[in-house]
């Protein structure tokens, strides 16, 4: 499945604006399907999602919402009544904007809690604004992907060609944002998938969970879960129908490139980190364990400063102190693949590995064949910066 260049999918049409939200960069995006879609969507379970999390889970739960738009450097969070009122008031000017109803269209706003929206410059923007009338390009959809960015450092895109039957051929492509106040519980900070594909909506909400569960929820930069993480997915069938195995081969390839991507953008990272669990009793298990690794800040620093301290791998496994199963005897611990318990560790070969822009972790357990893999980044001095003055 090649990335960029390919087509982009047929028939979306997209608008990027500023509205005046915070600064004078893109902080609107409105994504539409010219037709009848079917959609999927998996959201924070924050119990403060923001009033946008409870829209997009209304226009997705039929399975035929056709849109999405995007409010970037306010989050619209903790704002009580008004941010509600706010939220659907959004909802109802970009719908009008598009020419669909409400209900079909998903909502989203990224960027700092407790700040109400500025809805005069929104009410004012959003009117200024139409979509045009061709269908939307590579540079259309690249465009959207750098007007849902906070702080990060670079737009994150990624595409993919599906084939089908007698020669058809159908395009999917990915956006995402988010490189802080990430590891998603059953959702996906921002990240958005547009495909011109024909797929059931039961077909493509089970795909999509089950793509989600593998890529965006085995992702941690910081172990904090976002009170907006909302991931949703648009099929349109303008190109017909493709086959549901090649379909979900694509989803998980452009799912995991963002992912790989967001990690690499995390804030302040130099390295993104790689942990692969596997022996575990089952997936449930290895999923805890690589959690507990790769969001440990004591790994995390020593992957920063390329230190093979081995003993902070074990450490947190070990934490994971309501695994009783779990005995020292059977782990094995590697950096690099190399070997650093229990053999004779060589730290020389796993320093050079860790001075790499990519760093693998591994556990095997010894257990039973569970397997998972998380994916973050290491700790450093940026990040602490980043997030000391956020809001000033």
């Amino acid at each position: 499945m090649p990335e960029s260049p390919v087509p982009a999918p047929s028939g979306f049409r997209i608008v990027t604006a500023n509205l005046g939200v915070k600064d004078e960069t893109t902080d609107f995006c409105l994504v539409v399907s010219d037709r009848p879609a079917t959609s999927a969507g998996v959201y924070t379970q924050s119990r403060f999602a923001g009033p946008s999390v409870a829209l997009s889970r209304a226009a997705t739960a039929s399975g035929a919402a056709r849109g999405v738009v995007v409010i970037s450097k306010n989050a619209n969070v903790a704002n009580g009544v008004q941010g509600e009122v706010d939220a659907a008031e959004l909802q109802r000017l970009a719908a009008s904007a598009a020419g669909i109803r409400p209900g079909e269209l998903a909502v989203a706003s990224t960027g700092v809690i407790g700040r109400s929206y500025p809805m005069d410059r929104i009410r004012g923007g959003i009117a200024a604004v139409s979509l045009p009338d061709e269908d939307a390009d590579a540079d259309a959809f690249a465009a959207a992907a750098e007007a849902i960015m906070t702080t990060d450092t670079h737009p994150k895109k990624a595409t993919a060609t599906i084939g089908g039957p007698s020669g058809v051929s159908a395009t999917l492509v990915g956006i995402a944002k988010g490189v802080g106040m990430i590891e998603p519980n059953m959702a996906t900070l921002l990240t958005y998938f547009f495909t011109d594909a024909a797929i059931s909506a039961d077909d493509l909400d089970a795909v999509f969970r089950r793509v989600m569960a593998t890529t965006f929820n085995a992702l941690s930069i910081d172990s904090d879960t976002s009170t907006s993480d909302s991931a949703v997915v648009i099929a349109n069938g303008a190109a017909g129908p493709v086959g549901l195995e090649a379909f979900e081969a694509a989803l998980h390839h452009v799912a995991l490139r963002l992912v790989l991507m967001i990690a690499a953008d995390g804030e302040g990272a130099s390295k993104v980190i790689e942990v692969e669990v596997t022996g575990a009793r089952d997936t449930a298990q290895a999923k805890l364990v690589a959690k507990s690794i790769v969001n440990s800040p004591l790994v995390k620093t020593a992957v920063h400063g390329a230190d093979p301290n081995w003993g902070r791998i074990v450490m947190a496994i070990g934490k994971c102190d309501d695994q009783v199963d779990i005995d020292p005897e059977r782990v094995r611990v590697g950096i690099g693949g190399i070997e650093m318990y229990p053999a004779t560790a060589d730290l020389a070969a796993a320093e050079a590995h860790m001075r790499g822009d990519r760093v693998l972790i591994t556990a095997d357990l010894g257990i039973a064949d569970g397997a998972f893999t998380a994916y973050g980044c290491d700790l450093t001095d940026g990040y602490i910066r980043i997030n000391a003055d956020y809001t000033t």
